[in-house]
C-alpha cells in the first residue's frame, strides 16, 4: 500500500471512529499545579491571563487575551537543553519535527504507586512489560501509567506533600533511565506527575536522574499528562507538538494519542 493510501486510510478511520484521538492534556488556567523549587531557586510564575477584550470598549467584535506562562507548567515537553547534561542538545525549535511523533509504550505501576507513592520504575518492571508486549521499539515514547492523572486539578493531592516537606510522587530508578535511554533509544518518557523525576528524586545520585540521563542523550520528557488510563499497553501513536520558542527549553502543549478500536 502507498504512503499516500496509508494516510487517506487514516484520515478516513479517524472521522468513522475507528481510531479515537485521545487529549492527553490537563486544563491549563491559573489554577494549574506548577513545580514549586526550593526557595534559593527562581520558580516559574505558572499560567496568567490578561484580557485584552470581551466584545467591549477594548473591541466590540471580538473576544481575546493576553497571557504569561513558564516553559514548563500545566502538561508541557521537556527539551534536553532543560537539563546541564543535555545543553548541547535540542532545544523546541530545532528537535527534528520526526521526533515529535512515536508509538507510545504504557507501562502500568498504578498498583504499586497506590502502596507506594514514591514508587520508581526499575529494570524489572521493564522486562517484565516486554515479556508480555513485546520489545520496546526505537523512536517510541515510554508512558508512565501511575494513576496521578486524576489529581491533575487537586494541589494538594498532586503534590502529595509529606510531613518531610518533600512531593512523595512517582517515577524512575537511575537504572531504568538509563536503560530506557542508552539501551532502548526511546524518543523519551512521559509522566502524569509535575515532572519525569519522582517527587524526592532531588535526594537521589545524581539528583533528578531521569531528566540527568535522558537530557544528557538527547532524549525528550512529557510531563502532566492526562487520560493516560485511556491508551492500550501498546499501539497507540503519540503526538507531542511543543512551541517553535526560540532555544526553548521547554513548552505546554496539548499531546494527543491515535488509538485504533480494537
Amino acid at each position: 500500500m502507498s504512503a499516500k493510501k496509508i494516510l487517506e486510510n487514516l484520515m478516513v478511520n479517524i472521522v468513522n471512529g475507528q481510531v479515537d484521538v485521545i487529549d492527553l492534556a490537563q486544563p491549563l488556567n491559573e489554577e494549574t499545579p506548577v513545580i514549586h523549587l526550593p526557595e534559593q531557586f527562581s520558580n516559574t510564575g505558572g499560567f496568567k491571563y490578561i484580557q485584552l477584550s470581551k466584545y467591549n470598549e477594548g473591541g466590540p467584535a471580538w473576544y481575546w487575551n493576553d497571557f504569561v506562562a513558564g516553559e514548563h507548567c500545566g502538561t508541557h515537553f521537556d527539551a534536553p537543553n532543560h537539563w546541564v547534561s543535555g545543553k548541547e542538545g535540542d532545544a523546541v525549535d530545532t528537535m527534528p519535527m520526526k521526533n515529535m511523533i512515536g508509538e507510545a509504550r504504557v507501562i502500568d505501576i498504578t498498583e504499586k504507586s497506590s502502596q507506594n507513592p514514591d514508587y520508581c520504575l526499575t529494570i524489572g518492571d521493564i522486562v517484565a512489560f516486554e515479556e508480555k508486549y513485546g520489545r520496546i521499539p526505537e523512536h517510541s515514547w515510554v508512558i508512565l501509567y501511575t494513576g496521578w492523572g486524576k489529581y491533575g486539578q487537586d494541589k494538594e493531592k498532586f503534590f502529595n506533600i509529606g510531613s518531610d516537606g518533600m512531593p512523595h510522587t512517582p517515577g524512575f530508578t537511575k537504572e531504568a533511565s538509563i536503560f530506557l535511554a542508552q539501551e532502548r533509544n526511546v524518543l523519551g518518557v512521559g509522566v502524569e506527575t509535575v515532572g519525569t523525576d519522582a517527587g524526592i528524586a532531588a535526594t537521589f545520585d545524581p539528583p533528578f536522574p531521569n531528566h540527568y540521563y535522558m537530557h544528557e542523550s538527547n532524549r525528550y520528557g512529557l510531563a502532566q499528562l492526562a487520560n493516560v488510563d485511556k491508551l492500550p499497553p501498546r499501539g497507540a501513536i503519540l503526538i507531542a507538538t511543543p512551541l517553535k520558542i526560540t532555544n526553548g527549553s521547554g513548552s505546554p502543549l496539548r499531546p494527543i494519542a491515535l488509538v485504533p478500536k480494537s
